[in-house]
């Protein structure tokens, strides 16, 4: 029988012992007698170190006293513990811990005279069905605000910084967490253990953990803490409504119902209180010149020199950007072949540097990580214009640097695991996305390779969405065909309007059908000062569905600024999950609201409610991206009619949801551009008129987006090379369709690009 723990409620076992145990004082004990049935309760004052026999049997000595006479002369008695039983209650025995022996044998004590203690001993062990209970003991919290120096306390905290373990310059392992709590205090701990499974499971900022034992001490006028004997924890989900599950490597912990209504509170707390970090980024949105955390998979690994090593991963989603793949020799890579050859597209190499360098090695292929603070580096290689990412965890622990490996317990694992399970691997053998790791093993010798590069010339640079059915038919046929038709061609881009590739965004209102310019930000700019001109009324403030804040600037005009932060379930949401609305801010004050919030609408006060500016600011801004509405279509209600969205179970906020319930309909960013297309038969100009697809580049945010420009315009120069002759440029495959425009008197059949994509690897 394993150590089971006792959990006393006002005074009472809540797991009863079995029934036919009976208490045994300590001065009744007598030898000679069974005590199968008896059981003896005492508080634990001294334990040796666990050892083995001669014939390896594991053996464990702990010395326990008697709660009913404890100022009796003798009020203690040896106990031994042998087998499974001695390895189990080593873990888990502490100093003034009580303890329960059931079932046990006494034994004449060959050292009574010398200790003092009780002439006979316990003798315990699982072969003669003998129990032991740990009685779970009463724990009292110390809010962080009452530390003091060189007290060793108990205490509930939530994560605001952390550092994964790392080994330290000894041998032990070391991690460091900063906590807070309601009582707005702080505390940086700093913990040691040489096993690394006995540190707290922390996977995130917001995480909420159990500290007993932690030592207490006053260094620069501020308080830390650091690891004793008898130091344990427990972690939990710091998430609203996540379920209240400790994360701890040990068998036995105390955790009553009372504690469960703590954690929830400290959950509300820090949601409405602390700046807690959304999800890990995805491959998807990883930007250059940023760091990020990511969770994903671990697919390869491979020792590059002897301060870095080489880890592939991936989430199932596919970076935006040609990323760099680290050189390494095929027999250095660990990791199954065939799945890294079918994944190529998806993983990404990841450069872990110095102190990293010894856990990545031991990371099994296979398992779930998180990493934290990598750098999405951009940079170029030698001799090239072309531009990559590369993915650094630069050595030491600054900011959190790390590695984690997640238990597929673990909701974000379940998560990424049911996604990745989703994710189409359609095997792509186009041959210039591959490393020369893949094509080791897909050919056999030059000669083939090179015959297949020269096959490669000849493919196309884009890819067909959809109507695989149809034939190539020649530009002259389709030139001396009437219209409505759709077409499927083969030709080469000849030329292409605009060549100042940022003309080519344009807003375009599907309901009338009208295309707007992309307004400057300097006539926003104008509409904000004109409205913060208007104070913020401050009778709309605070309201059941939103919180409010004013201030006035120190200047001379001294602006009145008011921000409404929109509430769910009565609660202030983490930023990452928040719409504000903002009245009397300046054009570079909202902008740097919509970078830390999920969502910025820029409002003013009327008399009864708020309203939206006028539509040719935008009406919502997400990130560096602002959305406008269509002056012609849109009948904007008043900003009350967003509580509706509030009040659902989890309101996502998404632009489409937010125009409709404001009376708004969203002008769309689009590409519009005109291309010649020439197949030797005949030319004719055909219309891009798309969002993102064409050239998997979101239209709405390649304005703001550097890096999105750069590979457009690779892309372009890609697709229609500048300097090279016709005979020298791309095939493109595409779906064309024929329509007919009439103005007036005057008939035109035009042509417009659909169903149609670039090459994932053509830039």
């Amino acid at each position: 029988m394993p150590v089971q723990l006792l959990k006393i409620i006002k005074g009472e076992s809540e797991t009863p012992l079995p029934s036919h145990l009976q208490k045994e004082d300590l001065k009744c004990l007598q030898e000679g007698f069974d005590y199968t049935n008896k059981y003896f309760q005492g508080a634990v004052i001294l334990s040796y170190p666990l050892t083995k026999l001669r014939d390896g049997t594991d053996f464990f000595k702990v010395v326990l006293q008697d709660l009913n006479n404890s100022c009796s002369r003798i009020n203690s008695i040896n106990v031994l513990i042998y087998g499974k039983m001695a390895e189990d209650c080593a873990k888990v025995i502490r100093h003034g811990d009580t303890f329960v022996v059931a079932g046990f044998k006494l034994s004449k004590s060959p050292t009574a005279r010398e200790d003092g203690r009780h002439g006979c001993h316990l003798e315990v062990s699982e072969e003669a069905g003998s129990g032991i209970y740990s009685v779970a003991p009463k724990y009292v919290y110390t809010p962080l605000n009452h530390l003091k120096d060189g007290t060793v306390v108990n205490l509930y905290g939530i994560v605001k910084f952390f550092k994964p373990p790392y080994v330290s310059k000894g041998t032990d392992y070391c991690s460091v967490v900063t906590l807070v709590d309601p009582s707005n205090a702080k505390l940086t701990c700093t913990l040691f253990s040489g096993n690394l499974d006995s540190l707290p499971k922390i996977y995130k900022i917001g995480d909420i953990v159990r500290f007993h034992r932690i030592k207490i001490r006053e260094y620069n006028g501020q308080m830390q803490g650091i690891t004793s004997g008898g130091f344990a924890s427990l972690t939990f989900d710091g998430t609203v409504g996540a379920p209240v599950v400790p994360r701890t490597s040990s068998k036995l912990y105390t955790f009553l119902d009372e504690e469960h209504k703590t954690i929830e509170e400290l959950r509300a707390w820090a949601a409405s209180n602390l700046s807690i970090s959304g999800p890990a980024a995805k491959l998807s949105g990883v930007q250059p010149m940023l760091f990020f955390d990511l969770t994903c998979q671990l697919v390869g690994k491979a020792r590059v020199d002897g301060s870095s090593f080489l880890l592939k991963v991936w989430d199932g989603t596919k970076c935006p950007y040609p990323t760099w793949k680290v050189p390494v020799e095929a027999r250095d890579l660990e990791g199954e072949k065939g799945l890294l050859h079918q994944l190529r597209h998806l993983t990404v190499d990841i450069l872990v540097y110095d102190n990293h360098v010894q856990l990545a090695k031991s990371l099994k292929i296979g398992s779930f990580l998180r990493i934290y603070s990598i750098h999405a580096k951009q940079a170029s290689t030698d001799n090239q214009d072309v531009s990559h990412v590369e993915f650094h965890l630069h050595g030491g622990t600054c900011y959190g640097r790390g590695i984690g490996v997640l238990p597929e317990s673990n909701p974000d694992v379940k998560e990424l695991k049911a996604f990745l399970e989703s994710v189409d691997l359609a095997d792509s053998q186009n041959v210039e996305s591959m490393s020369s790791v893949e094509l080791d093993g897909i050919f056999s010798n030059v000669t083939d390779l090179q015959s297949h590069l020269q096959r490669c010339q000849q493919l196309s640079v884009t890819v067909l969405t959809d109507h695989q059915d149809l034939n190539n038919t020649e530009l002259k046929t389709i030139l001396n065909s009437t219209a409505p038709q759709q077409y499927r061609i083969r030709a080469k881009l000849r030329t292409f309007k605009p060549q100042k590739l940022h003309q080519c965004i344009k807003l375009f209102c599907s309901r009338c059908n009208s295309l707007k310019e992309i307004p400057d930000g300097s006539d926003f700019d104008l509409i904000l000062q004109d409205s913060a001109a208007t104070a913020p009324n401050p009778e709309l403030h605070n309201t059941s569905w939103y919180d409010s804040v004013m201030w006035t600037t120190q200047h001379q005009k001294q602006r009145k600024i008011a921000i409404h932060f929109v509430k769910h379930d009565e609660m202030l949401q983490e930023p990452e999950d928040t719409l504000l609305m903002i009245e009397g801010g300046t054009l570079k004050e909202v902008s740097k609201l919509s970078r830390r919030f999920k969502c910025v609408i820029p409002v003013r006060s009327t008399e009864d409610d708020l309203e939206l500016l006028d539509l040719s600011a935008p009406f919502l801004l997400q990130g560096s991206v602002k959305y406008y509405g269509c002056k012609q279509c849109s009948t904007p209600k008043t900003i009350k009619s967003l509580s509706s969205l509030a009040a659902e179970q989890r309101p996502s906020w998404e632009p489409t949801e937010i125009a409709q319930v404001l009376g708004i309909v969203p002008l769309q960013y689009v590409f519009i551009m005109k291309f010649t297309l020439v197949d030797g038969t005949g030319a004719l100009n055909a219309y891009l008129f798309d969002y993102e697809k064409f050239f998997q580049i979101p239209a709405s945010e390649i304005l703001t987006n550097g890096f999105l420009q750069q590979k457009m315009q690779m892309t372009m120069n890609t697709l229609c090379p500048p300097g090279r002759k016709l005979g020298d440029l791309p095939w493109l495959e595409c779906f064309i369709k024929s329509y007919n425009i009439t103005d007036g008197m005057k008939h035109q059949v035009y042509y417009q690009i659909f169903d149609t994509t670039v090459a994932e690897d053509v830039v």
